[in-house]
């Protein structure tokens, strides 16, 4: 394959175990969720720029950046071969148009949109457990979660996940239901964020401490109206990620965004 970038990224898809382990899969419900909302959010922008809401949301975007765009014939034979093992047509449509992308920014990055990289969270979420499959409804099977994508008008008001990290993700998954809350230090200058589980009846009250390791804590009061009181905000998902993603770069100084 003499398109190297082409490379790179169908040996990311090629890892992929598009029916994996269900246990592991489901280990991974809560960042796979993250990451194809943040996914959709993203196909709504790169769709509105080209005006094609109506291929939204698992489209090839490289067809309306520039339709005269051509891998080399070496780079066609291979993608093609790998698409066939490849189950689903959404699925097959994704991964063409990541390693297309991932050409086309190589090769002239000058021709594509001032927008984040458009197939990065769907890749992510594949590595992390496999295919997404349609329901009878529409609705997406995430394989433990399941939801409706919507409309490209209603993603785009979906809040941006920035923190594209292996530790963000690794701590967003959690066994049970999970509510994040947030909650100023002391000092003032910190938040700490913490979470409730609750696992078959159980509680679970946990602290995301400096090691990047959930600890158990009592920060939590045991009502809402208690919380609320104590000055803890509720938080949703992305939001958490946000704060679990500048743990990380105070901790070890590394950027945590891979859009």
């Amino acid at each position: 394959m003499t398109d190297r970038t082409s490379s790179v990224m169908l040996n990311r898809l090629r890892a992929v175990e598009w029916v994996g382990d269900r246990d592991h899969v489901l280990a991974r419900v809560m960042s796979r969720r993250v990451l194809m909302r943040e996914y959709l959010r993203r196909a709504a922008l790169w769709a509105r720029e080209y005006a094609v809401e109506s291929a939204w949301p698992f489209f090839d975007a490289t067809e309306y950046v520039d339709p005269g765009f051509r891998l080399s014939p070496e780079a066609v034979a291979e993608l093609e071969v790998y698409l066939g093992r490849v189950p689903g047509p959404e699925l097959r449509e994704t991964c063409a148009g990541a390693v297309r992308l991932a050409v086309m920014r190589e090769r002239n990055p000058a021709v594509l949109p001032d927008l984040p990289d458009l197939y990065e969270p769907l890749v992510l979420f594949y590595e992390r457990g496999g295919e997404f499959v349609r329901d009878d409804a529409g609705g997406l099977d995430l394989t433990g979660v399941s939801f409706r994508p919507g409309t490209p008008q209603g993603n785009l008001a979906t809040p941006p996940f920035q923190a594209l990290d292996g530790t963000v993700l690794d701590a967003l998954d959690a066994r049970g239901r999970v509510s994040y809350y947030a909650h100023c230090a002391a000092d003032g200058n910190r938040v700490l964020l913490v979470r409730r589980r609750v696992v078959r009846g159980g509680r679970h009250d946990e602290v995301f401490g400096p090691d990047l390791r959930w600890e158990p804590t009592d920060r939590l009061p045991e009502t809402a109206e208690a919380i609320a009181s104590a000055g803890l905000v509720l938080l949703d998902e992305i939001a958490a990620a946000g704060l679990i993603g500048d743990a990380v770069y105070r901790c070890t100084g590394r950027p945590v965004s891979r859009s």
